[in-house]
C-alpha cells in the first residue's frame, strides 16, 4: 500500500463508526506497522492515534494519556490541525474516563476551535457531537442540545446517515436518558429508529441499548428485553463495540425481567452482570448492580437484604466517586509528567546546542539551521569573527581573564546583531571564533553592519577585563549569492578566506571579495570544511 492508499484507509477508519472495535484495532495494527516501515512521520502519528482510541474502546487504556500527549505536541508543532483536533477529542474521552467532566469540556472545545474549512463532514459532526456529550456531561443539557442540532444538520447535509443515526441521535438519546429527561430520550431515540429504517441503516448495538435502556426506564419492559436480547445476539457474533458492553446488556436485561415480574430470571442476569464487572474490574457499573440488587430484594418482600443492598450501592458509590478522583488525579500526573519530560528533553537538546562558556549557539545548531536557511534564502550573508591577538590575552594576563574576554565579545556581537538583524544569531564557532549569520541582508548592506559591530567590540572599556590590552575583531564575510555553487560549505569557505585576508591585512577590519587564488599556498592548502 502506497502512502496515498495507506492515507485514504486511515481517513476512511477515522471517519465511520467501527462498531467491531477488536476488528478495528487489528486492521489499525497493521495500517501502523506500514506507516512505521514507510518512515512517513505524519501517516504514523494518525495510526497511532486511531490505534490508541480503539485501544480504549476494548479496556487496553495503559499509556493511552501519555501517547495521545505526544501526538497532540507532534500535531500542535507541525501544524496538523485536523490531527491535533481529534487528539482532543480523545483526550476528552480520557477524561470522561477519570471523571473529570470539567476537563472533558475543554478538550472537546479546543477540538471544536480548532476545526476549519478545511475539515471533512465527518470531522465537524464528530466534533460537534463530541462537544455536545461533554457539555451534557456537565447537566447542560440545553447547550448540549444546540450542538448535536448542529451536528445533526451538518449530518444530514453530507447524507451521513450513519453517523447521523448510530452517532448523533444516539448519543443525545442517550445523554437525555442519563440526565433523566427521558420523555427526550424517547422523542431522539425515535427520530434515530425512523432514520435507520429510512435509510436503510442497521443500528449498532448502542444504539439497541440507548433504546432498551430508555425502553425499561419508561415502563416497557418487555420491548426492552426484546431489544437487549438483539443487542446480545449481535454481541455474540462478533460485534464488539466495548469491552463491557455485555455487562451493561445483562444489567438492562435484570431490570428487564423485575419489571415484568420475573424475579428469578432477573437474578440469573444480575449476577452474570456482577461476574462480569469482577472480572472486568467494572466499579461503576458495579455500583449499579448493587442499587438494582436492592429494588429486586424489595421486590421479593425481603427488605432486610434489601436495605442491607442499599448500604453496599451507597457504600459503592462512595467508593467509585474516590476511585473517580484517583483515577483523575493519575491521569493528570500521567499527563504532568509527559509535559514534563517533554521539557526536560527540549532542555536538554537546547543546552546540546549552547556554547557553555558564553550561552550563544553552537556550531552543531549552526549546522542544523544553516542548510534551511541557505536553500531558501538567496540573499543570505554568513560572516567569521575572530579575535584578534587572542593568545597575547592568555598568555599575558590569564586564561581566566581570557574567558571574561570571550564572553563580553560575545554578548557585543549577540547585542549588535540582533539590534541590525532582528532574524540573525550569533554563534560560537571554538576557540575565539564565531558566526554571524545575517538573513535577507546583501553583502553591501552586511559589511556595513559588520563594520559597525566591529567598532563597537573595539570602542569598549576593555581595562578592567583585558588589563588594558586592547581587544578588536577581524571579520570575514560570504554571501550565497557570490558563491558557485552556493551552499553551507561554499560560503563559509568565502567567509572564512576573507578573514584570513583580513588578518594579514592588519587585522581589525571587515574583508569580503578575496579571491582564493590572491592568498597565500598555505592558505590554500587548508580543508576548512
Amino acid at each position: 500500500m502506497g502512502a496515498e492508499a495507506l492515507s485514504a484507509a486511515l481517513l476512511a477508519i477515522d471517519e465511520q463508526i467501527v462498531t467491531d472495535a477488536v476488528a478495528g484495532l487489528a486492521a489499525v495494527a497493521g495500517l501502523l506497522r506500514q506507516a512505521m516501515a514507510m518512515g512517513d512521520e505524519g501517516l504514523v502519528m494518525r495510526a497511532r492515534l486511531q490505534h490508541a482510541r480503539l485501544s480504549m474502546r476494548i479496556g487496553e487504556i495503559t499509556g493511552v494519556a501519555r501517547e495521545v500527549s505526544d501526538i497532540l505536541q507532534w500535531a500542535a508543532q507541525h501544524g496538523e490541525r485536523q490531527l491535533e483536533a481529534r487528539a482532543h477529542m480523545l483526550f476528552a474521552n480520557i477524561h470522561e474516563l477519570s471523571g473529570d467532566a470539567a476537563r472533558k469540556l475543554e478538550h472537546a472545545l479546543s477540538a471544536v476551535e480548532l476545526l476549519d474549512e478545511t475539515a471533512t463532514a465527518p470531522q465537524q459532526i464528530a466534533a460537534r457531537t463530541r462537544l455536545g456529550d461533554a457539555l451534557a456531561a456537565t447537566s447542560a443539557m440545553d447547550s448540549a442540545g444546540l450542538q448535536y442540532q448542529q451536528a445533526e444538520e451538518l449530518a444530514r447535509k453530507a447524507q451521513r446517515w450513519d453517523l447521523l443515526t448510530n452517532g448523533v441521535l444516539n448519543n443525545w438519546a442517550y445523554y437525555a436518558y442519563i440526565c433523566g429527561d427521558i420523555a427526550q430520550a424517547r422523542e431522539v431515540a425515535g427520530q434515530m429508529m425512523t432514520a435507520a429504517d429510512r435509510h436503510g441503516v442497521e443500528l449498532a448495538p448502542s444504539g439497541l441499548h440507548t433504546i432498551g435502556e430508555i425502553q425499561a426506564a419508561n415502563g416497557e419492559y418487555a420491548e426492552a428485553e426484546q431489544t437487549t436480547l438483539a443487542c446480545i445476539a449481535r454481541h455474540d457474533a462478533g460485534h464488539i463495540n466495548h469491552a463491557d458492553d455485555l455487562a451493561y446488556y445483562r444489567l438492562t436485561l435484570a431490570r428487564a425481567r423485575r419489571g415484568l415480574g420475573d424475579l428469578v430470571q432477573a437474578q440469573q442476569h444480575l449476577d452474570a452482570c456482577r461476574e462480569l464487572c469482577a472480572e472486568l474490574d467494572l466499579h461503576e457499573l458495579l455500583a449499579q448492580v448493587h442499587g438494582e440488587q436492592a429494588e429486586l430484594h424489595a421486590a421479593c418482600g425481603d427488605h432486610h437484604a434489601a436495605f442491607t443492598q442499599l448500604k453496599a450501592f451507597i457504600a459503592a458509590r462512595d467508593n467509585l466517586s474516590s476511585r473517580e478522583r484517583e483515577a483523575q488525579a493519575q491521569a493528570r500526573q500521567a499527563m504532568f509528567e509527559t509535559t514534563e519530560a517533554r521539557q526536560q528533553a527540549e532542555q536538554f537538546r537546547e543546552q546540546a546546542r549552547r556554547d557553555p562558556l558564553t550561552g550563544l549557539h553552537n556550531r552543531r545548531y549552526a549546522d542544523e539551521e544553516l542548510p534551511a536557511l541557505i536553500t531558501s534564502d538567496p540573499g543570505l550573508t554568513l560572516a567569521i569573527a575572530d579575535i584578534d591577538h587572542f593568545k597575547r590575552i592568555n598568555d599575558t594576563l590569564s586564561h581566566d581573564a581570557g574567558d571574561q574576554v570571550l564572553i563580553q565579545v560575545a554578548k557585543i556581537l549577540d547585542t549588535e546583531l540582533a539590534a541590525e538583524v532582528p532574524h540573525g544569531f550569533t554563534a560560537r564557532l571554538g576557540g575565539e571564533e564565531f558566526l554571524l549569520v545575517l538573513p535577507a541582508t546583501a553583502l553591501a548592506a552586511a559589511t556595513a553592519v559588520l563594520n559597525r559591530i566591529r567598532h563597537a567590540v573595539s570602542a569598549y572599556d576593555w581595562h578592567d577585563t583585558a588589563g588594558g590590552l586592547p581587544v578588536t575583531i577581524s571579520i570575514g564575510a560570504g554571501a550565497t549569492s557570490e558563491t558557485t555553487p552556493s551552499g553551507q560549505t561554499a560560503t563559509l569557505a568565502s567567509a572564512d578566506r576573507n578573514l584570513y585576508a583580513a588578518k594579514h591585512q592588519g587585522r581589525n577590519r571587515v574583508v569580503t571579495g578575496t579571491p582564493r587564488d590572491k592568498l597565500p599556498r598555505a592558505y590554500r592548502d587548508r580543508d576548512i570544511t
